[in-house]
């Protein structure tokens, strides 16, 4: 099955996308060049947010199934760019960090490496162009 998507062009650098599932959910697109102007997210950054969404995906699906509970999850995505264009990136780090008051640690570092080591597809694309590290910080209340 393929995914399909439209990007209407709105003027200046600002793009509006949908999703795979129709026109319903959009989001902007611009350059990122204006700083906190900007309307969008830039598309190089919008691939380091579906690298962190893929993943965090799989992570609380797999927590659920463990039965593992957390407060809050985010993550944090860095991703340096090479200096010569075509700029791509060349290394990506990926930071897990888990919040609560009781955190099953060994659940939640086994959730994590399996999206990393099997289920995150866009993880295994990065892997092809950029040198991908990660860790996990747990943050007990």
């Amino acid at each position: 099955m393929a995914d399909i998507i439209t990007v209407d062009w709105k003027g200046d650098m600002l793009f509006e996308t949908d999703t795979p599932r129709g026109q319903k959910h959009k989001f902007l697109m611009d350059d990122g060049a204006n700083g906190e102007d900007s309307l969008g997210q830039g598309p190089k950054a919008m691939m380091l947010s579906g690298l962190a969404g893929c993943s965090g995906l799989d992570i609380i699906s797999i927590l659920k199934k463990m039965k593992a509970q957390i407060e809050d999850f985010k993550m944090i995505a860095k991703g340096e760019l090479t200096t010569e264009h075509p700029k791509t990136y060349h290394s990506v780090n990926l930071e897990y960090h888990f919040y609560g008051s009781n955190l099953d640690e060994k659940k939640i570092n086994k959730a994590v490496n399996l999206s990393i080591d099997k289920y995150c597809g866009v993880m295994e694309m990065f892997r092809q162009f950029a040198k991908l590290t990660t860790s996990i910080h747990f943050h007990n209340n």
